[in-house]
């Protein structure tokens, strides 16, 4: 027995399959109804709004006296992974923007590159040492970035200023929240080929947040609305 009559959707031809056939034919098109229907819920309920928040920028007036000799980064093992490939992966490191491997150790990287850019300029007389721990690094996996309406990297981490040759605390232990929209869809696309990539996104926008948080560049905190984990 089956409940799905072909002939309306696809004409009389439709008719004449096997049965078995039929059946495929309607169980296909239930699974993509219902992937229409609860999509737009699952989305709303993974909504919400993201911010780029440092407390009060650091004293230019101090911080121009600095030179960042050292950058420690730590990401805990504690930090879960995840390379499943769904719009919106449960884990505390997602990333996919570059080739398979230690995402932890590509989190790492990607946040030590991108202070040591933001710090280079400082060459002030006291060698001081940034201490950051990576508390969530989560980007876009493939089929977000190819299909979801819009996405989210976000990124928080714990940061410190700290005397280089004491080790002496220049800051209170601070937290740092770096999101930022994603480019998806057919602007996605397009970036994976043409730039800004993936990591060139994420890269931009934590440099702006450490220059914002030092006191050295424009104050980039803020808010904004999109979906995401």
């Amino acid at each position: 027995m089956h409940y799905c009559d072909t002939r309306a959707a696809n004409g009389p031809v439709a008719g004449l399959l096997p049965t078995s056939a039929r059946i495929g034919t309607c169980t296909r098109r239930i699974r993509v109804v219902a992937l229409l229907v609860l999509l737009p819920a699952l989305l709303a309920a993974c909504g919400g709004t993201w911010k780029t928040e440092y407390g009060d920028p650091l004293d230019r007036a101090v911080t121009s006296n600095w030179r960042v000799s050292q950058v420690n980064v730590s990401v805990p093992e504690t930090l879960t992974v995840s390379d499943e490939n769904v719009y919106f992966p449960r884990a505390d490191i997602v990333w996919h923007g570059d080739p398979p491997g230690d995402r932890r150790a590509q989190a790492q990287r990607i946040v030590r590159d991108s202070a040591r850019t933001a710090t280079a300029p400082m060459r002030g007389g006291r060698p001081v040492a940034m201490n950051l721990t990576v508390r969530e690094f989560h980007g876009i996996s493939p089929i977000t970035l190819a299909k979801a309406p819009s996405a989210v990297y976000n990124m928080a981490f714990d940061a410190q200023i700290v005397d280089a040759r004491t080790g002496a605390a220049l800051t209170p232990p601070t937290q740092i929240h770096a999101d930022v929209p994603a480019l998806v869809g057919e602007a996605g696309i397009a970036a994976a080929q043409f730039g800004p990539t993936q990591k060139e996104q994420v890269t931009g926008h934590l440099v702006a947040v450490f220059e914002g948080w030092l006191g050295i560049g424009p104050d980039v905190r803020g808010t904004f609305s999109s979906f995401g984990r």
